[in-house]
């Protein structure tokens, strides 16, 4: 049976906690003789209070032996302590898997157990956690992150998308579906790998915006000017240029290219298309135009995408 510790400090995010704890105890349904034995643990023990107001009673980290140890999120501030530090290196220095829900990424990172890693962490601190440990290659908008045996997620119900990928590298992929259909969560998001899709970020207030959106979407590969997309939205070209940028914050042009990359970057994860195939698939005039707007959106050409899913998937 696979041994897991879920370590939390004062303060911590009780969903942060019971998410993946759910998806363990779950698990153990579908495994014959039970798959974890999950044990919550701090740095000394005894009742730790959440930022809830919730006590949550742990072992002392010491007392335990575990494969995988979690470092569950929560406020920032308690994983400077030095105690604290001290026993996340102690942790991972004896066990064969880490990881960290949400804000768990800054222990890591304190520790020095991501440098030179890829990680993520909620898209709201992301830019926090580059700032303050450069040595870490923080990807802003992922769900999770696995670089060789330490692993990150995003936050809140991502600790669950984490809990998951774990699940599905310990046991196979039909008992991690079985677990999701339990938890009456996704197995794998319908976004793909991102914190937050295209459209769900720009969230305008009419249904006419949302039709030309939705269009939008429907229609990448083909030509999309500001037009058509006025048209799908039974407004003049004036009228639509003026409500779409009040709503989402920017033209129809960068929110078309938006949705492209979104679009290009699940087909770069998941498949073996050709990058110049897949640039016309989704609406790019060619590769060049493509390489240019994943970097200006995501930093990094659509290559490291690629790269990064296959990593991802090989673990």
């Amino acid at each position: 049976m696979h041994q897991i510790g879920l370590f939390i400090c004062p303060n911590h995010r009780i969903l942060d906690l019971a998410g993946p704890l759910g998806a363990f105890e779950e698990a153990n349904d579908f495994v014959e003789g039970g798959a974890y034995s999950v044990a919550v643990i701090s740095e000394r023990g005894g009742a730790v209070v959440g930022s809830s107001g919730v006590p949550v009673q742990t072992h002392p980290f010491r007392d335990m032996a575990f494969d995988t140890v979690i470092l569950i999120g929560g406020d920032i501030e308690p994983f400077q302590d030095p105690g604290v530090i001290a026993a996340a290196k102690d942790l991972a220095s004896r066990t064969a898997r880490v990881a960290s829900v949400c804000t768990g990424a800054f222990l890591l990172a304190g520790a020095g157990l991501l440098d030179g890693r890829r990680a993520t962490t909620h898209w709201r601190i992301a830019p926090e956690l580059q700032q303050r440990y450069p040595l870490v290659r923080v990807e802003m908008d992922r769900i999770f992150v696995s670089d060789n045996n330490v692993w990150t997620s995003a936050g809140i119900s991502a600790g669950i998308d984490l809990a998951l990928a774990l699940i599905e590298t310990d046991f196979g992929p039909e008992i991690a579906r079985e677990v999701a259909r339990e938890l009456v969560v996704p197995y794998r998001r319908s976004g793909g790998q991102s914190q937050f899709s295209a459209m769900s970020q720009m969230e305008p207030e009419s249904d006419r915006i949302r039709m030309a959106l939705a269009f939008a979407r429907d229609h990448l590969v083909e030509p999309l000017p500001i037009e058509r997309l006025a048209e799908a939205a039974r407004l003049s070209v004036r009228q639509f240029g003026r409500a779409f940028r009040r709503q989402t914050g920017e033209t129809p042009a960068r929110a078309v290219e938006r949705l492209r990359v979104e679009a290009a970057g699940i087909r770069l994860q998941s498949g073996s298309e050709p990058i110049e195939q897949i640039a016309r698939a989704v609406g790019f005039t060619d590769p060049e135009r493509m390489r240019r707007a994943f970097v200006k959106l995501h930093g990094q050409p659509p290559q490291a995408v690629r790269r990064a899913g296959r990593q991802e998937n090989a673990v």
